[in-house]
């Protein structure tokens, strides 16, 4: 039967998504040997994803708690788990929090969180303000900005290929160069796709010129305890820069507590003042009920249950210092192995990077070959996964990257 009506005909097609199209070109390959170094999520030392064994305790917990129903949440969230989100990256004796000048709604993961921050401030701040993201940064950034309507969203220096480390010089004449009162998106701890962090005397630096420049703050922050198993050191900027200012952070809990298809996130607000922070609440609880109504309960369960119980928190911190010492461990024995092969060039930037990712230096075309030559599936900027690698394949993923180094240019 053919329909009369053509509603749809001038819809393109899409481009397939990078990362998950790299996952299902892993999955549908057959060969025997091959390695998914594309997707950012952790792989236990078998390249089996895990489930953290204080998560497992927690839904024990949940699922024998008969006092517990499936009615709506507040459209702000479980306020257990926004409460403990808040409190988890601004410190127990944060000043804004326990001045009341902070505030925190329940998200979907991380990319809601930025999303719902972006809606915010388009409807806040306007469409016309400009956006800055660091070059390079999560893929999905400039998609989320220019689909809440921003109309000019532009790149900050970052990184610096020649030392494949932090580009502050370029950083700072960026920011200072952006009209006043730009939006600029930083990553709290674990850059991605670099796994390059500024250090703590940087991000005062850095602190300076945006207070300078009446910036706007927008922390991302997807690996808080995952990227240095300290959950402290990875707060450290957005700590500092909420003595200084207001600001915005996203939380994500799907990588610290493998809560991945859970979307559990939270987006927490500094603010000046207990009478702007109710407003900004309101604000973000109104743009929430639009697009989500509730958020749902059953993740934030799962962290809340896990931040508020003294025993299960300090088992979370030894599988948390579990996963980013196995992503250490990776780090050194990819480094150990290029060094053994003479690989050319300088791999040290393996050691210095920091958390799931590291950013190789491979070109688009080197990355490509990686995966036509040797089945190893990675973005083509060079950035791989850390965690894809384990004990039994970092040996031929380093004999792979050694031979497209030598033979692909």
């Amino acid at each position: 039967m053919t329909l009369d009506t053509t509603h749809f005909d001038a819809v393109p097609l899409a481009p397939p998504d990078v990362i998950f199209h790299l996952t299902a070109s892993y999955k549908a390959d057959t060969h025997a040997q091959k390695v998914n170094v594309g997707v950012g999520a952790y792989r236990d030392d078998n390249g089996h994803p895990w489930v953290l064994p204080v998560v497992r305790k927690a839904e024990q917990l949940i699922v024998n708690n008969h006092a517990l129903d499936h009615e709506y949440l507040p459209i702000e969230g479980l306020a257990s788990f926004t409460s403990a989100a808040s409190r988890l990256i601004l410190g127990k004796d944060s000043p804004a929090l326990n001045e009341n000048r902070a505030i925190a709604v329940q998200t979907i993961s991380g990319t809601g969180a930025v999303r719902l921050g972006a809606d915010f401030l388009a409807r806040f701040r306007g469409t016309q303000t400009k956006v800055l993201l660091s070059n390079p940064t999560w893929a999905n950034h400039k998609a989320i900005f220019n689909d809440a309507g921003f109309k000019d969203v532009a790149d900050y220096a970052y990184y610096h290929p020649a030392t494949r480390g932090l580009d502050l010089e370029g950083m700072l004449r960026d920011l200072r160069a952006a009209p006043e009162g730009s939006i600029v998106v930083l990553h709290a701890c674990a850059h991605n796709p670099t796994g390059v962090d500024p250090t703590p005397a940087q991000w005062n630096t850095i602190a300076d010129v945006m207070i300078a420049k009446k910036h706007f703050a927008f922390f991302d922050c997807a690996y808080q305890g995952f990227a240095s198993g300290d959950l402290d050191r990875d707060a450290t900027a957005v700590r500092y820069f909420a003595t200084r200012t207001e600001l915005f952070v996203a939380q994500s809990f799907a990588k610290n507590f493998g809560l991945y298809n859970e979307r559990t996130g939270a987006l927490t607000v500094v603010t000046k003042s207990p009478e702007t922070a109710q407003a900004v609440k309101s604000q973000l609880a109104k743009l929430s009920r639009a697009a989500i109504s509730n958020p749902p309960a059953f993740g934030a369960r799962i962290v809340s249950t896990v931040l508020n119980d003294a025993a299960l928190y300090a088992e979370w911190v030894e599988n948390l210092k579990t996963m980013s010492g196995r992503i250490q461990l990776m780090r050194t024995k990819l480094f150990d192995a290029l060094q053994k092969l003479g690989t050319p060039g300088s791999w040290q930037h393996i050691l210095d990077q920091i958390g799931m990712f590291t950013f190789t230096g491979l070109n688009a075309a080197q990355s490509q070959a990686m995966g036509t030559k040797f089945h190893i599936y990675m973005t083509n900027n060079g950035r791989i996964s850390m965690a894809g690698l384990t004990s039994s394949n970092v040996e031929y993923f380093a004999k792979s990257l050694d031979w497209i180094v030598r033979n692909v240019q």
